[in-house]
């Protein structure tokens, strides 16, 4: 008996900088017939109306009016991570195309980034690695000192799954912990990381030795740290971005490190990315950047495609995805 045709699934490429990773391949021919942007575009005639989902990964590739107006059997978008600000969600919509992102999956290793910045910046591991391998270093200096995680007092921004999960690794460091989020988190929630709720986000700048951002980009949290949230921090005190770059005023920011405002930041989010290599940010010594490192691990984005694919399959077959995302 011939088995049925797989579903046509689009993707940006395949490995590459901008690519499905190829390990993740056999799995997802497993489930789906898979066509390359460049190969859709050099059969567009016959390949438009075969085109049942799209596969974006890391914001490729991009869904726009033309795309959506040549895909008339499109049932739905898949984006990998937790961030939709890429999706013009009310357009897609208006094709009748469904959307998902990948929560669940992304949670745990994004928080382990969050982690290890505030590790790096605290403890000026950066800075540490370059004095150790550097060929002109002859002595460690003895006056090389970080500051103390143990027992330092962490304000949280964006107390959502990735949040929460920052809280719980945190509370292993013996950290008081501080966040602000739209709702209130339950009172077992917080009593198992000894969390304290901060209705006003200026409380919470005002006391954490560290700020961590876990917050998703939208209206509301557009530059939601500019140069008034800056100026409350503490002088002593770090800022670390794991959501969207433009979730911070960049040019506030510079501004601040660069006269003593806060001691430094640690981001792995800015905007654009990369910067453009002439950019401040990257000429500051009190800086630490990393290129959008947050779920990239080996086993996340095996979870990422999975949970994807799981989406994928359930839109195609009119079932309720899960984690299926919607127009504001």
């Amino acid at each position: 008996m011939e088995e049925p045709e797989l579903p046509v699934l689009l993707v940006n490429e395949v490995g590459g900088t901008l690519g499905v990773l190829e390990e993740h391949l056999p799995f997802l021919k497993k489930h789906f017939h898979l066509i390359t942007m460049k190969e859709f575009l050099e059969s567009k005639a016959c390949l438009s109306v075969k085109i049942e989902a799209i596969y974006m990964w890391w914001h490729r590739p991009a869904i726009d009016r033309e795309l959506l107006k040549s895909l008339p059997n499109l049932k739905v978008v898949a984006s990998s991570g937790v961030g939709v600000d890429h999706l013009d969600m009310k357009l897609i919509a208006g094709f009748g195309v469904r959307m998902a992102n990948t929560p669940h999956a992304v949670c745990s290793s994004t928080a382990d980034t969050g982690v290890a910045l505030l590790l790096a910046a605290a403890r000026r591991i950066v800075e540490g690695c370059q004095v150790a391998t550097s060929p002109d270093t002859e002595y460690f200096p003895c006056n090389m000192l970080g500051d103390d995680v143990t027992g330092a007092t962490l304000g949280i921004i964006g107390m959502g799954s990735i949040g929460y999960k920052i809280a719980l690794r945190a509370r292993a460091f013996e950290m008081k912990i501080l966040y602000h989020n739209r709702n209130r988190r339950k009172e077992d929630e917080e009593l198992a990381v000894s969390a304290c709720y901060c209705g006003k986000i200026d409380d919470l700048l005002q006391r954490s030795d560290f700020v961590m951002l876990a917050v998703n980009l939208t209206p509301q949290t557009y530059k939601l740290i500019g140069k008034r949230e800056l100026e409350l921090m503490k002088p002593t005190a770090t800022l670390i971005n794991i959501s969207r770059g433009s979730v911070v005023d960049q040019d506030a920011l510079v501004e601040a490190l660069q006269t003593g405002v806060i001691k430094g930041t640690a981001l792995d989010v800015t905007y654009p990315e990369p910067l453009p290599r002439d950019h401040p940010l990257l000429k500051l010594r009190n800086v630490i950047l990393t290129p959008h490192l947050g779920s990239r691990t080996h086993k996340t984005t095996r979870m990422i495609t999975e949970e994807a694919v799981e989406n994928i399959l359930a839109a195609l077959h009119g079932l309720p995805m899960p984690s299926e995302v919607f127009p504001d």
